[in-house]
């Protein structure tokens, strides 16, 4: 296998921070057409989902199936980004959410429940490509701007998840216009606007990000091998060169235990507004604005990592979630506080993802963060299902306030391992 170093030419410092600024505009137009696929698909997923079962009840099997299917891609796109680069591994997720498309397309055509699950199931690899896009970003990034530029990939993600399900309405009048099944039209969006962010992977990013970053740290290792020759004093040993183990735990507990938190509420939040009597135009404005959280405010968080620290910023997102879950809990019968709550929630958990996957990136050694990048991205989607099917449970036991309480549990365990979790001795000075 040739050498990272003969796969892109010859770099400087100034060639490496170019690659990352296209790496990033790159990734961020890939957000944007994920987004709008993934939106139209989601919201319309639940519906047909009840329309072919003959059953509300399984209509939440959707969003357990493209969790799922996150989950399931997570690992084998960071394998192949390892083996191969980021731009194969981002498209071949593309490209099956694509297939997923298409296979949902045919599962309501003939009406088959089964195969439906199947559609969505691999629709939810362009939910891994959405996460996994965010480390991409920190490939070529300095210390100094990881945080920053993975959060303005996060934030792309805002045009395509406040505007997708808008879609929902034209796609299914050109389902119409060419003779496809009721409630397929959308998907026709995920196959266009998957396979064209696709292409921009394969296209944009070349040469790739991952084999760039390899070379650069190549050619640093040989710069300094031939300093010591020359000079006879030993290279400093390079910060980032083996895993912060801690810091790895710590990075994976906080984004996986964040996003618990903010699926088991905002899942149920819809469930307890309408059972008290709100419209479904307040229950969609709150879940607006609890995306709106998630995502527009990200940049803010990544500049607040960078200059403030990674732990500073998942503790202050820690203590969004807290006082997220006070206000729903106290409040719960209050749609004001339920609706500001929502906007907390989702602050909380851009704070905590941001700073978070930044911490997880710098604690790996470069030779293994793809697969604990993966790893990372498994854990948090594995935990969003759990999270969400027990949230259920403990809404029907304890009431909204009750779940609101229990979760609170989650939060204390981030803080404590925040507390706990010794700082790494070195700091992290490449890329």
């Amino acid at each position: 296998m040739s050498s990272p170093s003969t796969l892109v030419p010859a770099l400087t410092a100034e060639a490496v921070a170019a690659a990352q600024r296209r790496t990033r505009g790159v990734l961020m137009a890939g957000q944007v057409l994920a987004g709008l696929g993934m939106g139209a698909t989601l919201s319309i997923g639940a519906i047909l989902a009840a329309e072919i079962s003959g059953s509300p009840a399984f209509s939440g099997m959707a969003a357990t199936a493209v969790t799922l299917g996150a989950a399931l891609a997570a690992i084998p796109l960071a394998r192949l980004a390892r083996r191969a680069g980021r731009a194969p591994a981002l498209a071949t997720g593309a490209l099956t959410a694509a297939v997923g498309a298409i296979v949902s397309m045919t599962a309501a055509g003939i009406q088959n429940f089964p195969l439906l699950l199947l559609g969505i199931l691999l629709i939810g690899s362009g939910t891994a490509v959405n996460l996994q896009s965010r480390f991409a970003a920190v490939d070529l990034a300095a210390p100094a701007t990881r945080g920053r530029d993975l959060s303005l990939v996060v934030w792309a993600t805002t045009v395509g998840a406040v505007s997708g399900p808008n879609l929902i309405g034209p796609g299914e009048t050109l389902g119409a216009y060419l003779g496809l099944p009721d409630l397929s039209g959308p998907f026709l969006f995920t196959v266009i606007a998957q396979s064209l962010a696709a292409v921009l992977y394969l296209v944009g990013l070349r040469p790739d990000p991952l084999r760039i970053a390899e070379a650069w740290r190549d050619e640093q290792a040989r710069a300094a091998r031939e300093h010591e020759q020359r000079s006879g004093v030993a290279a400093p040993v390079v910060a980032d060169a083996v895993d912060d183990r801690p810091g790895i735990r710590l990075a994976m507990l906080s984004i996986a235990l964040s996003h618990a938190t903010m699926v088991a509420v905002m899942a149920m939040t819809p469930v307890h507004l309408t059972a008290h009597g709100a419209s479904l135009v307040i229950v969609g404005f709150t879940i607006s604005l609890h995306i709106a959280g998630m995502y527009a405010l990200s940049p803010v968080f990544g500049i607040l990592a960078d200059r403030v620290g990674r732990r500073a910023t998942v503790l202050m997102g820690q203590g969004m979630l807290a006082a997220s879950l006070l206000m729903t809990g106290l409040g719960s019968e209050s749609e004001g506080w339920v609706v500001a709550g929502l906007i907390f929630l989702g602050l909380g958990w851009s704070a905590s993802t941001v700073a978070g996957s930044a911490l997880l990136t710098e604690s790996a050694a470069p030779d293994r963060r793809t697969i604990v990048q993966g790893r990372s991205d498994l854990v948090m989607s594995g935990s969003g299902a759990v999270g969400g099917a027990l949230a259920g449970v403990v809404l029907a036991m304890l009431g909204y306030n009750g779940l609101s309480f229990v979760t609170m549990a989650l939060v204390a365990i981030v803080v404590v391992a925040l507390a706990i979790t010794p700082r790494r001795a070195a700091v992290d000075s490449s890329v």
